[in-house]
C-alpha cells in the first residue's frame, strides 16, 4: 500500500477514514478539496486543481481523499495500487450529510477547507448525493470488480465492512512492526 485512493459518495466518511489511516500507515494524505476549493469556498481554477493532483499522483506515496472532478477520478483510481470505496447505502450517505450539516454549526467538517459556507456547500453535498448515486455509483462499483485482479480493493458497504477494515489495518500495521 504506497497509492491508496479513497472514493464513494459524499457524506460517506472518506475524509476520516483517509485522516486516520494516514496516521497508521504514516502515508501523506491529500484532501482534494482543501485542493480544489480556497479558504472561504472559492474554487480554484480547473487547471491549476488538474496540475496539483498530476504532481500528487507522480509522487511514490500518498493517500488522496475525494472526487475532485470527473477527469482525474479516473486517473487517480488507474495510478493507485489500493482503492478503499465507501459504497454505504445512500440512506446512510443522507444520514451522515446532515449529520455533518447540524454539526457544522459547531465545528468546521472535517476535510473541508477553512471557512467553507456550511449551507450552500450542504445544499450542494445533498444535490451529490443522489447524482453521484445514479451516475457514478454503477461505474464504481463495476470498476472496483474489474481491478479485485490486480490492485488490492477494500469494497466497504456498511459499518460493519468498515470496523473490519480498521480492524485489518491495525494487524498488518502492528504485524510490520
Amino acid at each position: 500500500m504506497k497509492k491508496i485512493a479513497v472514493f464513494g459518495n459524499t457524506g460517506g466518511g472518506k475524509s476520516t477514514l483517509s485522516k486516520r489511516l494516514s496516521k497508521i500507515t504514516n502515508l501523506p494524505l491529500y484532501v482534494l478539496d482543501k485542493i480544489q476549493y480556497q479558504p472561504g469556498g472559492t474554487k480554484v481554477s480547473y487547471e491549476e486543481y488538474k496540475g496539483i493532483h498530476e504532481q500528487i499522483i507522480a509522487k511514490d506515496q500518498w493517500i488522496i481523499d475525494g472526487f475532485g472532478c470527473l477527469e482525474t477520478v479516473w486517473l487517480r483510481l488507474a495510478e493507485a495500487d489500493t482503492l478503499v470505496y465507501i459504497d454505504l447505502p445512500l440512506s446512510l450517505h443522507f444520514w451522515f450529510v446532515s449529520k455533518r450539516f447540524v454539526t457544522g454549526f459547531f465545528s468546521p467538517p472535517q476535510g473541508w477547507p477553512e471557512n467553507s459556507p456550511l449551507v450552500k456547500s450542504s445544499i450542494t453535498s445533498y444535490r451529490t448525493l443522489w447524482l453521484c448515486h445514479r451516475r457514478l455509483t454503477p461505474k464504481y462499483r463495476d470498476y472496483v470488480m474489474k481491478m479485485r485482479s490486480t490492485k488490492t480493493v477494500y469494497h466497504l458497504q456498511s459499518m460493519r465492512h468498515i470496523s473490519e477494515f480498521w480492524d485489518l489495518m491495525q494487524t498488518e500495521t502492528k504485524a510490520l512492526n
